[in-house]
């Protein structure tokens, strides 16, 4: 009976409003059953168009609050004042909040963060003031990069650059001869200026042969306090006890992790690619001549960019004279010179 009486009094009131307002109307209605139509668990969802919608309506005309039923009245003034924030912001140019930073500063306090793993943003802040940039601690705390899930502390590059000087590794490969023999080269390179400070071939490596050959390499006042090897079975007791005997630490590499002997890897793909990958070994005797040769034009001649471009024992820079060329490991490579 309520139900007849509520239709029965919108009925009469239909007749007195305009017919503007009963399409407002009808068109909130209509858009309200596309809303539910798409009613998902029983959850109503609202599309930015919808939203769009009712508040255009609603700008248009307030009244049609009393026929939207699928959403709180206030829901739809809060949409509105928000739309309207958003057009004056857009309008204005203000995205609002703070003015953004220079993208030069933001690309620094990224730098730095990234440079120096154990700042915080007040140590990179104090830095920026004493550089003349006036912003705020949060600003900088905003823009550091992110950890990614590391440890906090150094990098590996920094341990192993602030270790340089004293470390040393050593690693074998292998180069077939011309009758199809093998030869076994033993490389040993100083990290702090990738000097090649011994280089060796032998037919039939054997521990006591390479213990000697560290010995060799090594001159008593000059031992790095670590040496880096991988886990090869050629390194047995006798090794062990020479390094031991040397003061030198032995550092073996994980079991399969070539790239934590990524220095005497290196070492190794470059005599390849510019030395023997272009000889012919005729015995041990030839390949040792050759890569010593190569030994000497690598140390003495061949620059390096993790050296800015210099060599690991360092060449004067030469600017005047007639430059002329020597050929080095038989004509593979030149070394040009002002005489």
């Amino acid at each position: 009976m309520a139900t007849l009486i509520f239709f029965l009094l919108s009925l009469g009131g239909s007749i007195f409003k305009s017919k503007s307002r009963l399409e407002a109307e009808n068109a909130a209605l209509r858009q309200q059953l596309i809303v539910l139509q798409r009613k998902i668990r029983g959850r109503v969802q609202f599309t930015n168009s919808d939203r769009l919608f009712f508040i255009q309506l609603y700008r248009w005309f307030p009244s049609v609050l009393s026929a939207i039923t699928t959403i709180r009245p206030e829901t739809l003034v809060r949409w509105h004042r928000a739309g309207f924030r958003r057009y004056w912001r857009w309008k204005c140019q203000n995205l609002g909040g703070r003015p953004q930073i220079d993208a030069d500063l933001r690309a620094l306090i990224r730098r730095m963060s990234v440079e120096n793993l154990l700042w915080g943003a007040p140590r990179i802040h104090g830095e920026l003031l004493k550089l003349g940039f006036a912003v705020a601690q949060s600003t900088v705390a905003k823009y550091m990069a992110t950890a990614d899930g590391r440890p906090s502390g150094q990098s590996w590059g920094a341990f192993l650059h602030n270790h340089m000087p004293h470390t040393a590794a050593m690693d074998l490969f292998v180069v077939p001869t011309i009758s199809f023999d093998l030869l076994y080269v033993l490389v040993i390179v100083r990290l702090a200026r990738r000097e090649l400070v011994w280089i060796n071939v032998t037919a039939h490596p054997t521990a006591e042969w390479i213990a000697q050959q560290i010995t060799e390499a090594f001159p008593w006042n000059k031992t790095p306090r670590y040496l880096i090897r991988d886990r090869d079975r050629i390194y047995g007791g006798a090794v062990t006890r020479r390094l031991r005997a040397m003061g030198i630490r032995d550092k073996p590499i994980a079991p399969a992790s070539p790239w934590q002997n990524s220095f005497a890897e290196r070492l190794i793909g470059s005599i390849r690619r510019e030395c023997v990958d272009h000889v012919i070994a005729l015995g041990e005797q030839h390949l040792c001549q050759v890569v010593k040769s190569y030994a000497s034009y690598y140390n003495t001649a061949r620059t390096h960019r993790a050296l800015a471009k210099d060599a690991p024992v360092s060449r004067p820079i030469q600017r005047i004279g007639r430059i002329v060329s020597h050929a080095l490991v038989g004509g593979l490579h030149h070394q040009y010179v002002r005489i």
